[in-house]
């Protein structure tokens, strides 16, 4: 049997909960920031967050994760051009942290919660030759 979710985990998650618009920017389309919004709600059970994410640009996909303990704490990342993986993750004191490591396609994420929780910052960096790490979607949630 799986373990279960971890109390700090889930008190991590709870920060998360809710409706958030979100403001997105790619180095692909410098000039642009998109919109959208962003909704973790638990899975019945309060074992599994799910997060819906919408984006209002046809360049920036749609996605579905679920977050939980799946042999450690790991987000499943789904979306709209059938793009699938599945990232590790942490909360350490006010830091949300999704990373995954893959050859020619590492990518990494560090959110700070602002605003007494009701703002994330959020940058993606990615990293395709093993060494360098550049910018990539910077977003950020706010409610």
């Amino acid at each position: 049997m799986d373990e279960p979710l971890r109390d700090e985990d889930r008190k991590a998650f709870t920060a998360l909960l809710g409706e958030w618009t979100t403001e997105a920017s790619h180095p692909m389309l410098p000039d642009t920031v998109v919109a959208g919004v962003s909704i973790f709600a638990w899975l019945e059970g309060e074992q599994f967050l799910v997060n819906r994410a919408h984006n209002h640009h046809e360049l920036f996909p749609d996605s579905v994760s679920v977050i939980g303990n799946t042999e450690g704490l790991h987000m499943h990342y789904f979306d709209s051009r059938g793009v699938h993986r599945v990232y590790d993750m942490s909360f350490e004191r006010g830091v949300w942290r999704i990373w995954r490591d893959h050859p020619g396609f590492s990518q990494r994420f560090t959110g700070t919660f602002e605003d007494g929780g009701h703002t994330i910052a959020g940058q993606w960096q990615l990293n395709e030759d093993g060494s360098t790490w550049n910018d990539d979607l910077a977003i950020t949630y706010r409610r």
